[in-house]
């Protein structure tokens, strides 16, 4: 064993890894039939680490698993969840920031890559639409992006809260969709607000936050003697890649006073793209952005950033005091910025995809996404099929004609067979089969292959 790098060894690896992947794209999208959990499950736990074993041979070990027991996201027929094959750039990013291992929590331990990262950070908010002093940082994903959002948004509203805690505010509430993403109530746990903090907010029926229904809401809050502190919009929610209505959501926040946060974690992909992104229309007017580039910018799984026009917010929620870090400069040092303390060099990922493809290569990548979507929506149209949610975002809900098999059934068909993993989901309350086409390897003729699985399980 060596703690110095082994190029022959690292080289090695990358070709027996190569080998293991080269399969995939011919292979099931889902989890092999043929991979025996149960002699896995014995085999792991026969390992003790009571004696070493050869790395090769530990290697070995790891890819046969991950080839045959995992869901395969770099899997043409992968247009599920939000985390599909990685460009090689964020791949070998991984690898540079593993061999030299940089300390992210003080600028001076980690120039090089603390300044990377900030510079990745500034291009972003600037293509935001915002101006000098906007600032951020990278984070492992969305939740804990959202999560600095609402303790900048508490810094905002109620900055006493620093030092006396939630008791120093009554009944903190904050708005979201009734269609986001549900670990804000995990968030406002975590932050000792109680999940009654969270109120979840009608939609208009296309599966937009509704503009009058959030104004009431907080209008009765007010009336009722509670804390607003955040209206938390989304920009391409989960399911359908609805954009609530950002401008109307400003508005109030700015009449009320409030923290607007835009959820943005796949959707701010389509600021890459001039003529995509006025989809986003209005999320200038935000205070703070998430942003992951695992979802749709082909970084590699943890790469997600925290975006915000008031970075000053953040010194005030996580500055702290040490004597044995060598500096404690609130606008400078990550640990003094986020939740996190020691970190990986996450941005690197992203800043070699940016620097490889330049923001018109990032363009092609999204709205080429958009149009295989549409293009298999369509696909399915034509068999009688129809798509209940707008054409925005890389993402269809679709629901079956009459007559055929349900759309559960549908969905457990088409991953059974392996020719691809898709989701099933619920659209403004109905069912739909969901595919979401981030995934740069998913070309023409995998969306052949998905539509004929789709339509072969849709009978009866």
């Amino acid at each position: 064993m060596t703690h110095h790098f082994d190029a022959a060894g690292t080289a090695a690896l990358s070709r027996r890894l190569a080998t293991a992947l080269a399969p995939i794209e011919e292979g099931r999208a889902s989890a092999s039939p043929s991979f025996d959990e149960s002699a896995f499950l014995a085999d792991l736990a026969a390992q003790d680490f009571a004696n070493p074993r050869p790395l090769e041979e530990v290697e070995d070990w790891v890819i046969r698993a991950f080839a045959s027991g995992n869901v395969q996201m770099t899997h043409p027929g992968y247009v599920g969840l939000f985390n599909p094959a990685p460009f090689e750039a964020a791949r070998r990013a991984d690898l540079i920031a593993a061999g030299f291992n940089p300390q992210l929590a003080v600028r001076s331990h980690a120039i090089a890559a603390a300044e990377v990262e900030a510079h990745v950070v500034r291009a972003w908010t600037r293509r935001i639409g915002w101006g000098e002093g906007a600032d951020g940082h990278f984070t492992s994903g969305g939740a804990e992006a959202n999560a600095t959002a609402l303790q900048a948004a508490l810094m905002h509203v109620a900055p006493q809260i620093a030092e006396e805690g939630m008791a120093a505010i009554a009944e903190p509430r904050f708005y979201i969709s009734a269609e986001s993403h549900l670990a804000w109530l995990k968030i406002a746990h975590q932050a000792g607000l109680g999940r009654r903090a969270v109120v979840l907010v009608p939609t208009d029926g296309v599966g937009r936050m509704d503009a009058k229904a959030l104004a009431d809401v907080i209008a009765g809050d007010r009336a009722a003697g509670r804390t607003p502190l955040m209206i938390a919009a989304t920009a391409g929610t989960t399911n359908a890649g609805a954009v609530d209505p950002l401008h109307a959501c400003a508005d109030i926040a700015a009449r009320e006073r409030l923290w607007l946060h835009v959820d943005a974690a796949w959707g701010g992909a389509l600021l890459a793209s001039n003529r995509l992104r006025d989809t986003l229309d209005g999320i200038a007017r935000a205070d703070s952005v998430t942003l992951d580039a695992h979802k749709w910018l082909g970084a590699t799984m943890g790469t997600g950033m925290f975006l915000t026009a008031h970075p000053e917010h953040l010194a005030k929620a996580f500055n702290v005091a040490t004597s044995y870090m060598p500096s404690a400069d609130a606008g400078v040092d990550p640990y003094l910025n986020g939740y996190q303390w020691s970190r990986r060099a996450l941005g690197l990922r992203l800043y070699m995809v940016m620097a490889q493809l330049g923001w018109d290569g990032l363009a092609a990548h999204v709205e080429q996404a958009v149009a295989r979507c549409d293009k298999l929506a369509a696909r399915l149209e034509a068999e009688g099929w129809v798509r209940r949610n707008g054409k925005a975002m890389a993402v269809a809900c679709m629901v079956p004609p009459d007559g055929g098999a349900e759309v559960a059934t549908i969905v457990e068909r088409v991953i059974a067979s392996g020719q691809a993993w898709l989701s099933l989901a619920r659209f403004e309350g109905e069912p739909v089969l969901r595919f979401c086409l981030t995934n740069g390897l998913t070309d023409e003729a995998a969306i052949e292959r998905i539509a004929a699985a789709i339509l072969e399980a849709a009978q009866l």
